[in-house]
């Protein structure tokens, strides 16, 4: 070991580059990896500390992150590695609830880190199909939903957090400390046991990784040169469902301009609710202009709908991205057009512009209340059942397809620069003012021609599911999305561990 330093410190390289490395052949070797800098382009793990701070703590927690992330540098140069680790993990747990963290790590990381996949360190990784174990000085409770179930380790080594009644106390497990030098080689030791067995490829990027390298059969050095992150549709498993509020990846500068940005950019959103709320709707798109919102509408809107039609209102089956799917319909229009929603929150229902109407999630009820206000009116419905963040569409309930021909696809689109406006974990209350938090946010609402006569139950007889599928795939093809036959459960059973429902406790009347 000691010779390897020496040569480390001549500037000669001990281990040589991954590049060299045979990857063919390896269906039975085992691996074992570091994390940062290794199977990770970055060699920085502040934006997944910055990601659970902000997600455990909001605005605060991320600023007093910021505020130590100087003195965690300082001492990892000065000091160790490990001590810089130790105030990360301070700033950014200490205090918060154990199952935040590890929701979090769930829901909200994998998007991160599967956008950071390093291709030469993956080549290999995924070539050895023995047992793949992952050795970081990051929480293991932070890393391991990702490693495991989208990139198949079988075992995942880090530091552990120290709780007090389900809580972090900011410190780390004394038992093991941090997860640095020669205690990833312990670690590995532990897991390989202790009969001899070793793995037979090590990765690594840095001194501290020398030693479990050492006890490899072969080890390669993962150079900082800059590269491409593998895409993401090459992992093992495609991260489809995520949450979290930050949109953009939160390095050190990027967290800076989310604190300062955050006062002033709630505020302006609270404008930009108060102009949709208050303002008459023709004017609404104008005022989100002026506001900085932009609506892009594309195609050609139906005319409203009316008895004088002698024809009952049009069903507008959205693609949904947020719950101001809607409002931004209503906009382009010029017009309030009525929505039905499975899930709102009391708060958004009182600041809604439009009329809002929940369904009951009763089939025949529900039937009933869609024709009803078919009736009086045009009516928006977003047959997924629930938004969707990435180029994918859920599958679509049939209901609406049976109720009426008179349908308009409506491809909904937005960009989202700084914050998400839609949560599976959160509170939804607050969906429409992280919408409108974004400095630029922009929506494009594109209206496809309405149904064919022929296309629908009525006029030509096809089933339900047909028709719904067939609108699934034309917006799809309108947005360059992907269809899924996931669904509103499968989300919010991947991201929050229930159904989706939002209870409203009514007052008896």
């Amino acid at each position: 070991m000691e010779s390897l330093v020496a040569a480390a410190a001549a500037g000669v390289e001990p281990f040589p580059a991954v590049d060299k490395c045979d990857a063919s052949g390896r269906g039975s070797h085992a691996v074992a990896a570091d994390l940062e800098g290794t199977l990770l382009r970055s060699r920085s793990a502040f934006p997944y500390y910055a990601l659970v701070a902000f997600e455990a703590g909001g605005w605060p927690r991320l600023l007093l992150l910021l505020l130590v992330a100087p003195v965690a540098a300082l001492l990892e140069i000065a000091v160790s590695h490990a001590a810089g680790v130790r105030v990360l993990v301070f700033a950014a747990t200490v205090g918060a609830r154990v199952s935040s963290i590890e929701s979090a790590a769930r829901a909200v990381l994998p998007r991160f880190y599967a956008a950071d996949v390093h291709p030469g360190a993956w080549r290999v990784f995924s070539a050895c199909s023995g047992r793949r174990v992952v050795l970081t000085a990051t929480p293991r409770l932070m890393a391991e939903p990702f490693l495991k179930e989208c990139l198949g380790a079988d075992a995942v080594a880090g530091t552990e957090l120290a709780t007090w009644r389900g809580r972090a106390t900011g410190m780390v497990d004394p038992r093991r400390g941090v997860l640095v030098g020669g205690r990833k080689a312990e670690a590995l030791r532990e897991i390989f046991g202790n009969d001899g067995d070793v793995p037979d490829v090590g990765l690594g990027d840095l001194r501290s990784d020398y030693p479990f390298m050492c006890m490899c059969k072969e080890a390669y050095i993962i150079p900082s040169a800059p590269v491409e992150a593998v895409r993401m549709d090459q992992l093992p498993r495609q991260v489809i469902f995520h949450d979290g509020r930050l949109a953009l990846r939160p390095t050190p500068l990027a967290a800076l301009l989310i604190v300062l940005w955050f006062p002033a950019g709630l505020v302006l959103a609270c404008l930009r609710i108060a102009a949709g709320a208050l303002l008459p709707m023709p004017w609404v798109y104008y005022a989100f202009w002026a506001l900085g919102v932009r609506v892009v509408v594309r195609g050609n809107p139906p005319p409203r709908a009316g008895s004088a039609a002698g024809r009952t209102g049009v069903l507008f089956a959205c693609s949904h991205r947020t719950l101001l799917d809607p409002i931004f319909l209503s906009a382009a229009l010029g017009r309030p057009v009525a929505a039905v929603t499975y899930s709102l929150s009391r708060l958004s229902e009182l600041l809604s512009p439009i009329r809002t109407v929940r369904l009951s999630r009763d089939r025949a009820t529900d039937a009933a209340m869609i024709r009803r206000l078919l009736q009086e009116g045009d009516l928006a419905i977003c047959p997924e059942g629930t938004t969707s963040r990435e180029p994918f569409l859920l599958r679509f309930s049939a209901l609406f397809a049976e109720l009426t021909d008179e349908v308009v696809p409506v491809a909904m689109e937005n960009r989202m620069g700084m914050f998400h406006g839609n949560t599976a974990r959160g509170w939804k209350g607050m969906d429409p003012f992280y919408f409108f938090m974004n400095p630029s946010p922009v929506y494009t609402v594109t209206f496809l021609s309405k149904l064919p006569s022929e296309l629908t139950c009525g006029g030509g007889g096809r089933p339900s599911h047909e028709v719904a599928n067939y609108i699934q795939r034309l917006i799809a093809a309108t947005l360059t999305y992907e269809c899924t036959s996931l669904t509103r459960k499968d989300k919010y059973r991947a991201l929050a561990g229930n159904d989706g429902v939002v209870n409203v406790h009514r007052k008896a009347r």
